[in-house]
This record gives structure tokens, C-alpha cells and sequence, in this order.
């Protein structure tokens, strides 16, 4: 029976309830990340392991023992000492593993050599970085020597030596001294805080290994059982008798409310530790094949005749069950040999019961052959069963190209789905490989017509492929491999250059990066011929005919800036003029202008675009495509020059969610002055100071992109899409849909048509309407009121201050502004109207007549150049994403503490895990106050790498603190970005990056600070 809110599985499951999730990796409540900006609360992280439930079971009281004896406290005092706490990144999304901070414990079994014991989650399959604190809190980086391929188990070494003020001891490692009824202490973390000791009891031996879903879990191991309740941050505790010794590995627990924990038993842990200690290779052999423990009742059912039970029971009298056959991988050794349902009686001649004794024949087999007798339907059946190597269908390599990450498919990912070990999958679907709705689970089948069986025929695919390219890529979701997908693959070779293969080094702990391929040069893009699909109205021929004015607009963002939540953006854009290939798009959908651009015209052509002109405050950017690539009939749109009125009939021409035309005739309902919400968790562009036109008409709503069109075919606005708010309520971005009247683009486009690009000039402030009953009472004398009844007869409003920007440090304070002043006149001009502030464009001052306090003031006010309010330099540092503070965060704060603004960050980075959080500000580094970003990257490039360093930071709220974090060049590199129109992508990259780590620091999935954003899968999103 399907759980209730479970997804249901591809495969049958195990009858061990999928909810039994264990309490390991949660990440404490950080009090750095009390700014703005944390998880995505809607996006499942892979090892969050306390969801689902485990958050209640924190806050319950564990399960105590009475007071300790003095044998049990002496035991404790001296078993504390060889437990550590460690603090890790799982840098990278790989295999089963999202990238993750988080932190976890272990304990030392081996002191000379520096060996510690902790669970395989927290090693995890792909690059790890971390350290550890022991019980006097010196602190020790480690490096990962060993992690299982299936078992919950792995171990990090340190270099004893660091540890200088206290003597470090081991703890032994006894499977054979873990027995039913046996008092034992799980000596862990409490959450990543502080060191708890909890009591238990141990109930079974037997227990099968729990299932966590879909992210990694343990098989073909027994597990034990016992009442106990760990909390998060647990994960590798050791699990200790009255003796000290340690009888089993803390590994998981439950989580409703059920005081239960789950141990792997040392068993195998033991073997590796000594393979390690005599520097033996560790073998582990596999058939591919899962297997379950059955209780007898259930093996007759299945089979099991009377004579192998008797035989059994005789020859193992404590043993209840036998190992069933619970998957056989197709295409595997044991695949058309073994079934599903399959009774294990014997091995290689002897009787076996036990997964450790199957472990250990398997393990001395690799490369050889097994005799297996199994009962099926109550007959014998043997066969010889082929023993691979798990190591070889275990992933040790990625490679990362187009900002996206792959390597083969793991054993792990093929049990859990029951399909053959083999195909690229994609562990980082980011840069081209974004698809639809989500991060992780996605299997390559062709690229480019040609079919990618392995990772080492996509790469070579991959490599023949130009940089820019447009090809078609085939591909399947593991939970739905019936379903082949189709997409358009645009090839990023320019702002991720590089392909590069990673490795696993298990001497150094590090995964080793080199180049595999240089991209080849993009080719020259042909020109194509196309006709616009005919719209089939009836009596709307402005429709038909405002068709051939629209293309489709398709934004991609190869890193996030100025809090904007997405990573590519779709809508539909008006040219303005064909000739020139100028289009005019909503801001929503091309925030900033590091960016890839495709148009799509006709829906038949695609053509690069570019950025020409970024509106900053109305909501439009102005792109431009080489018109000489299309040859199809498009029409430059005719512009209104007069604002459309309240009331007038008009033509609403959209398009819709799925990208398609719809028509309706309505009317404006109203034209009135908005201010967009702003968002307060992550700022972002906003528009302001704007006269929205609403309409009469639920398509509007629908719709974020169109226009408002008159009987003959005049353009009297632009239907845009605006980026509001986050709902708190949801964690989604609040889009609102508006008309903006054409006639207030006019004076801009003119410029850009003539090929001038408009340097505006803004009144830095935002404004808000006021009543004539509001204005009386805050001191507007009456002549002044009647002035405006006479001067604007269907608008009897002011506008008041509502917020000031705020200044840059370095700049001058300008004061001229203040909240609660009452615009007059400016120029001498009564200001009734929001567009009647555009005389602000082309004057560096203005004369202002206001209202401040009931007096009347007159005021010389300067304007702000509007070219320094876009994003020209970002800095990539520990993962975070650095930069000046964009407009938006100027809108909305009262002081700038510096000029160096956190945007974003990564996960699994030294920036997520300390607690550099994005709207913070770093106002020095060590002792060298930074207020730019020069001074900051002088800074931080003087810092070696792999050392500590501290961070004067600043929250968005005024709260300063000191954080402090340690450099690692090798997963997260310094790279600067530099806006140059002198280089092919309009940025100029610069990377201090080691050699041999990591170049393409703006890969992976990266926090803005808000809730959803990228993290639902940042797929197309019609804007």
C-alpha cells in the first residue's frame, strides 16, 4: 500500500517502512544565517535528514538511563576523548549527494595513523572538505581515505601531529561484542553544538538496513537495532559498551517520534580499517544483487522446503529468516541466473545466513566465480555466478563542461531503480543541461544524434560540438524511464570554457581536475528564410497583422547577480525596428546583461541577441539581433505617441503560459501609479515611478507578455511582466502583469535608434501618490491645491518622498530629498503626473518646489547618472558571490556599510558554511577595511590558501559580526568579472585558481537568499 504523501517507488519495495529516515547530517540553525538568505525551504536537500519528521524528534526528551555508575562515567570520560565532531562541505552535487554543509561526528581508530571512523553519508561519493574539532577543541583538517561503495561507512584521516595539547587514544573496533539485551551509550554531537551522551538498549541484530527513498541508503547488510534517540549531527557516533569498546556505528533512526536508532555493525569496517592499516588494496565484490532478510514464515511461503529448513534451523539454531533475493540488476552477472524471490541455502558449498559471511566470500572473489544454490518455488537451483569489481561501477570521475557536471551511472542510483549499470548521468544539471523541473536524476541518451552510452563517449561527443551550437539532446528522468524527452541544447563553451575531468586521489583527499577539450570556435550562423504562422481572427486584423512584430526571447544567466532568482528567463519581446533588429523586452525577462540572448522569429529562426539598453527604473531592456540573418517578413511595430486613456476600447493581443497567442477586445480600466513591491529577503530590480494601465480582461492575467493595440494596428502599450515580492506563504515569486504606455518609451528608443546609446539621469528617490485631503493636512496651501484640480481635472493627486536612496560611502551625501517631502513643481512644471518626472532624464539638476513640514522649500536637486547603477564587476570568493550593491539594495537600505555585497552563494562552500550569507556586507578582511571591491580582492588574494581569516560583515538589518571562514582555492577559486565591450562576451574573466582544482567557479546551484528561486529546477520560465 502506497504512503500517504510518499511518492511511489519504480520498484517494489522493501518492507521496511520508507519513513524510517535516519538523524544524520542536519544542519543546526546557524546564527550567521539569521539574514535574509538561507535554503530554499521548497527545495529538498539530498541529506537534510532531520525532514520528514525529525525535527519533532529533536525537540523530544531522549531516552535516559538512570544516573551512570562510576564504571559507565569512566568509561565515558575516556571514550569522549577519541570522539570528534566534524564540520565538512560535500562541495558538489555527485552521485546520490547534493552539495551540502553540514556537520556530523566520528571517532578515532587508529591514533598513530591519524584514522576516524564516520558514516559513508558524510564522506559522501564525490569531493569532500572539512575538519575536525576533538573534545578540548583543537581543530584538524581531514581528508577522506575510504568510503564504502553500499555500506554506511567511510574514513577521514588527520594528521596527528596538529593535535598538540592533549594525547590521542583509539577506540577498538568489537562487531562480536554487540548481543541483544547490551546496555551502550551513542557518544555523538547534539545538532552540530555540543557533545551528548545518550543511553540505549540493544533489542535486534537482524533488523534489514533502512530505506531513506531516493537518496543513498545501506543494502545487503543486517543492521541493529536499539531505544535510543539521536538527534541530528549524530551521524558516526560511536556506539560503545560498558568496556569502551565500540560495538557498532550510529547510522539512522526514525522519525515519528519513535525513540529508535539505527547501528551499521563493524563488521566490514573492521576488515577495510586493517586492508588501510597494511596498505592492502580493499577489495569488494559484487553479483548485483540486493538481498533482504526474510523471517522462515515468509521463506516457505516463497519455497523453502522443509528439509533446508530443518537442515538450517539444526545447524543455526538462533537463526529466524534467510537472505531473499530483493533485486537482480538486468544486464548483471547474477541477471538471467538469479530471480527476484530467489531463497539463498548455500555459497561456494557452505550453508549461509549471515550478509557478513556473503560480504566476506564475495569480497576474496572478485574476478573469479561463486557457486550459488538458492530455492525457487521449493526446487534447488545452482549456478555459477561471475564476482565484478563493486570499486568499478562505484563513479571516482566527473567531467563538468556547459556548467553542468556528469559522470556513469553509479550501482547505487541502478539498485534503487532496478535497471543495468550503465549511461551518463547527469549529477549537476546546471549551464545547458538545466532541465525542466529538476537538479538531479536525469540520464543522457544521445547528444547530437549520436548516442552517449558512457561518460567517455559523451565526452568525446561533447568535444566534436562548437561552442554555441544549437543540438538535440534525448534524455530520461530514472523516475520515469518510459518517457524519452526531446530538447535544444545551446552549447556554452564561452562563458564555461573549459572541459574538465575530475578524480578521485585517495592518497591527498582531493579530487584532481585537468582539461579534457578546448571549445571549438563558434561557427558562422547561416541566414534562413521563414513566414509567420497566420492568427485566425475574426475582425481583428490589427492581431493578424502585430504578429510579425513579436519574437521570442530566451535569457540564459551563466551566474547569478544582483539578487535576480533565475537562472534563464522566457518571454516575448516587440521589435521596433526590424532593419536594425531592435526589440523591446520586459526587464523580468533580461534583468542583467551578463547573459546568453536567443530570439526566435517566426518561430522558425534563432538568432543571437545582445543587450543594448537597460531601463533603470521603467521595466524594459532593449536587445538587438543581426537582422541580416532573417529573412522573414518582420514589421517594425508603430508606437502611439499619445497615452492611451482611461475607458478607451482596445485590442489585448498576449501570450499565454504555454506560449501561445490569444486575442481579446477590452478596455482600460485603469491607469494609475504603482510601486512594485519590494522584496525584502533578497532585493532585486523593481520598477518604480510608472503609470500601470490595467485591463478588463482575465487573459491579462495570464499573459506576461503582449500589447495593448488600437483599430489600426497602433502599439498604445506594452503588456510587461513584472518581478515583485517572494510570498512568504509559499516561497514563490510574485509576478505582476501591467500595460505601460508606449508614448513614455519614445524619447528613449529615438536614441537608440539613431545608434546612440541614452545616458539618463534619475531623481533618486521613490515616490508615492497623496490625496489632496492628505496634502492639505501636511501643509499644501489651497492655492496650490486648486492649481492642481485646474491642472490635472481627472487626477487630483501630489506625489510625497516616500524613500531616498541611499549613497554610496565614497559619494556625496545628497540630502536634497527627504521621506515625507511633497513634490510642487519641478522646473517650475506642477508635478500631477508620475510621467511628468522624465524631465529628471536630461538634467543634472533640477528646481524643486516642495512641501517639507508645512513650509514651503526650494530646493536646487541633483540627479544620478544612471550608467553606474547596473553591475560591472563581480567577485567569486568561497563560493559567494560578490559585487557592488545594485540599485535595488540602494532602494532599499539606509546606510551602505561598504561596497562589497554578498548576491549569492553556493552550496556545499566555505561561504555556506560559515555562514556568509547573501545581503550581507564585508567591511574588512583580517584587519584591512574594504570598502570596494579593489581593496577587497587585494585582500583576500593576499590570504593563503587553506588558512583561516577573518570577516567583518554587516547585515542588511545594521548588525555587525565577525565571521570566521578558511580559503579553499581548490573547489571554489577568486575569479573576477569585469565588464569589457572589448571582449567577445562582454565581461572579462579573470580566475586565480589552482591548477589542479577547479576553473569554472560560476557552476553549480547557487542561493540568492530567497525561497524558491533557482532551486526548483530554474527551468524556462515564461515571463
Amino acid at each position: 500500500m502506497a504512503l500517504n504523501g510518499e511518492t511511489r517507488h519504480k520498484r517494489k519495495t522493501s518492507p521496511i517502512n520508507i519513513k524510517d529516515r535516519p538523524a544524520k547530517l542536519f544542519k543546526a540553525n546557524n546564527p550567521y544565517n539569521t539574514t535574509n538568505g538561507d535554503d530554499p525551504p521548497d527545495i529538498p536537500t539530498e541529506y537534510d535528514y532531520m525532514s520528514d519528521g525529525m525535527e519533532e524528534e529533536a525537540l523530544q526528551q531522549p531516552v535516559t538511563a538512570t544516573a551512570d555508575t562510576a564504571e559507565w562515567q569512566a568509561t565515558i570520560e575516556q571514550v569522549v576523548k577519541n570522539v570528534v565532531s566534524i564540520h565538512f562541505c560535500q562541495t558538489c552535487s555527485f552521485d546520490t549527494d547534493a552539495a551540502v554543509s553540514s556537520e556530523a561526528t566520528g571517532f578515532v581508530v587508529d591514533a598513530k595513523r591519524g584514522y576516524i571512523l564516520t558514516n559513508r553519508h558524510v564522506v559522501g561519493a564525490g569531493p569532500f572538505w572539512g575538519y575536525c574539532i576533538f573534545d578540548n577543541h583543537e581543530e584538524c583538517d581531514v581528508h577522506p581515505v575510504y568510503r564504502d561503495p553500499v555500506h554506511d561507512f567511510g574514513i577521514l584521516r588527520f594528521d596527528p601531529k596538529q593535535i598538540k595539547y592533549m594525547p590521542i587514544s583509539d577506540l577498538n573496533l568489537r562487531p562480536d561484542l554487540a548481543k541483544v539485551g547490551s546496555e551502550i551509550r551513542v557518544v555523538g554531537n547534539d545538532a552540530g553544538e555540543k557533545l551528548s551522551i545518550l543511553s540505549g538498549v540493544i533489542s535486534r541484530l537482524d533488523r534489514n538496513a533502512p530505506e531513506y527513498g531516493e537518496g543513498y541508503s545501506d543494502f545487503n547488510t543486517n543492521y541493529i537495532q536499539a531505544a535510543a534517540a539521536a538527534s541530528g549531527g549524530s551521524s558516526g557516533s560511536p556506539v560503545v559498551n560498558i568496556h569502551g569498546h565500540a560495538v557498532a556505528l550510529q547510522a539512522g533512526g526514525r522519525s515519528d517520534g519513535a525513540a529508535t536508532d539505527y547501528f551499521l555493525p563493524l563488521d566490514r569496517p573492521l576488515r577495510v580499517l586493517k586492508c588501510i592499516q597494511q596498505e592492502q588494496p580493499v577489495t569488494r565484490g559484487t553479483i548485483q544483487t540486493q538481498w533482504i532478510i526474510k523471517p522462515f514464515d515468509e521463506c516457505r511461503r516463497l519455497g523453502l522446503s522443509a528439509d533446508h529448513e530443518a537442515a538450517i534451523r539444526k545447524g543455526f539454531p538462533k537463526e529466524t529468516g534467510l537472505l531473499v533475493a530483493e533485486v537482480v540488476l538486468p544486464e548483471g552477472p547474477a541477471h538471467g541466473k538469479i530471480e527476484e524471490g530467489d531463497v539463498l541455502i548455500k555459497v561456494n558449498g557452505e550453508i549461509l545466513t549471515q550478509f557478513v559471511r556473503l560480504d566476506d566470500i564475495l569480497d576474496s572473489s572478485v574476478g573469479g566465480k561463486v557457486k550459488i544454490l538458492f530455492q525457487r518455488g521449493g526446487r534447488d537451483i545452482e549456478v555459477d555466478v561471475d564476482v565484478g569489481d563493486l570499486h568499478a561501477i562505484t563513479p571516482d570521475r566527473f567531467v563538468s563542461v556547459t556548467g553542468a557536471s556528469f559522470h556513469n551511472l553509479s550501482y547505487q542510483q541502478a539498485r534503487l531503480y532496478a535497471i543495468p549499470v550503465k549511461g551518463v548521468y547527469v549529477c549537476e544539471a546546471a549551464g545547458s543541461y538545466r532541465f525542466e523541473s529538476s537538479e538531479s536524476g536525469w540520464l543522457i541518451e544521445t547528444v547530437d544524434q549520436k548516442k552517449t552510452p558512457d561518460l567517455d563517449t559523451f565526452i568525446e561527443v561533447m568535444n566534436g560540438i562548437p561552442d554555441r551550437a544549437r543540438v538535440v539532446v534525448t534524455y530520461k528522468h530514472l523516475r520515469d524511464l518510459h518517457t524519452i524527452n526531446t530538447s535544444i541544447m545551446h552549447m556554452d563553451r564561452h562563458w564555461h570554457p573549459k572541459m574538465r575531468m575530475a578524480i578521485r586521489n585517495d592518497k591527498t583527499g582531493l579530487w584532481d581536475f585537468h582539461n579534457i577539450g578546448e571549445p571549438l570556435p563558434a561557427e558562422q550562423q547561416p541566414r534562413y528564410q521563414a513566414e509567420f504562422a497566420r492568427l485566425e481572427t475574426v475582425g481583428h486584423e490589427a492581431a493578424t497583422d502585430i504578429v510579425r512584430s513579436f519574437i521570442r526571447v530566451s535569457c540564459t544567466l551563466p551566474l547569478k547577480l544582483d539578487g535576480f532568482p533565475r537562472t534563464r528567463r522566457i518571454g516575448y519581446g516587440l521589435v521596433i525596428n526590424a532593419e536594425k533588429g531592435l526589440v523591446v523586452v520586459s526587464r523580468a525577462t533580461v534583468p542583467y546583461d551578463m547573459c546568453d540572448i536567443s530570439c526566435t522569429v517566426a518561430d522558425s529562426i534563432i538568432v543571437d541577441a545582445k543587450v543594448r539598453f537597460l531601463h533603470p527604473i521603467a521595466n524594459y531592456a532593449v536587445i538587438q539581433y543581426d537582422a541580416s540573418l532573417v529573412d522573414a517578413p518582420v514589421k517594425s511595430a508603430k508606437l502611439a505617441t499619445e497615452p492611451i486613456k482611461q475607458g478607451a476600447s482596445t485590442l489585448f493581443i498576449g501570450w499565454n503560459q504555454n506560449l501561445r497567442p490569444v486575442v481579446a477586445s477590452t478596455t482600460v480600466t485603469d491607469i494609475t501609479t504603482v510601486a512594485i513591491p519590494s522584496n525584502p529577503a533578497a532585493p532585486r530590480y523593481r520598477a518604480l515611478n510608472l503609470d500601470a494601465i490595467t485591463v478588463d480582461t482575465g487573459l491579462s492575467a495570464q499573459c506576461g507578455s503582449g500589447v495593448l493595440v488600437a483599430e489600426d494596428g497602433t502599439v498604445e502599450a506594452l503588456w510587461l511582466s513584472y518581478l515583485g515580492e517572494r510570498s512568504p506563504s509559499n516561497s514563490k515569486d510574485v509576478e505582476y502583469h501591467l500595460g505601460l504606455a508606449t508614448s513614455v518609451l519614445l524619447p528613449v528608443l529615438d536614441q537608440i535608434e539613431k545608434g546612440l546609446t541614452p545616458k539618463l539621469r534619475i531623481l533618486n528617490i521613490e515616490t508615492s501618490i497623496i490625496q489632496m485631503s492628505q496634502a492639505r493636512i501636511m501643509g499644501v496651501a489651497n492655492d496650490w491645491i486648486a492649481k492642481v484640480t485646474a491642472t490635472n481635472p481627472t487626477r487630483h493627486q501630489l506625489f510625497m518622498v516616500r524613500k531616498v536612496d541611499c549613497a554610496i560611502p565614497s559619494g556625496k551625501d545628497n540630502d536634497a530629498f527627504k521621506e515625507g517631502d511633497i513634490i510642487l513643481t519641478l522646473n517650475d512644471k506642477l508635478i500631477t503626473r508620475v510621467s511628468e518626472l522624465d524631465m529628471m532624464y536630461d538634467h543634472e539638476y533640477l528646481d524643486a518646489l516642495i512641501v517639507r513640514n508645512k513650509e514651503t522649500v526650494m530646493l536646487k536637486v541633483p540627479t544620478i547618472p544612471t550608467e553606474d547603477l547596473e553591475t560591472d564587476r563581480a567577485v567569486i570568493f568561497c563560493g559567494a558571490v560578490i559585487h557592488r550593491p545594485h540599485h535595488a539594495v540602494r532602494q532599499q537600505i539606509s546606510k551602505l556599510h561598504s561596497e562589497v555585497y554578498v548576491s549569492a552563494r553556493t552550496r556545499g562552500s566555505p561561504s555556506y558554511q560559515y555562514g556568509l550569507a547573501p545581503t550581507n556586507f564585508i567591511t574588512a578582511v583580517n584587519d584591512s577595511a574594504t570598502p570596494t571591491l579593489t581593496e577587497f580582492l587585494a585582500a583576500v588574494n593576499a590570504i593563503p590558501d587553506n588558512t583561516y581569516f577573518r570577516l567583518r560583515v554587516c547585515t542588511f538589518d545594521n548588525v555587525p559580526w565577525v565571521a570566521t571562514m578558511k580559503k579553499n582555492e581548490h573547489y571554489f577559486p577568486t575569479v573576477e568579472y569585469t565588464k569589457d565591450t572589448n571582449e567577445p562576451n562582454g565581461w572579462k574573466v579573470k580566475t586565480w585558481a589552482d591548477e589542479n582544482g577547479v576553473i569554472d567557479a560560476a557552476g553549480g546551484v547557487m542561493d540568492e537568499g530567497g525561497g524558491s528561486g533557482d532551486g526548483a529546477g530554474g527551468g524556462d520560465v515564461e515571463s
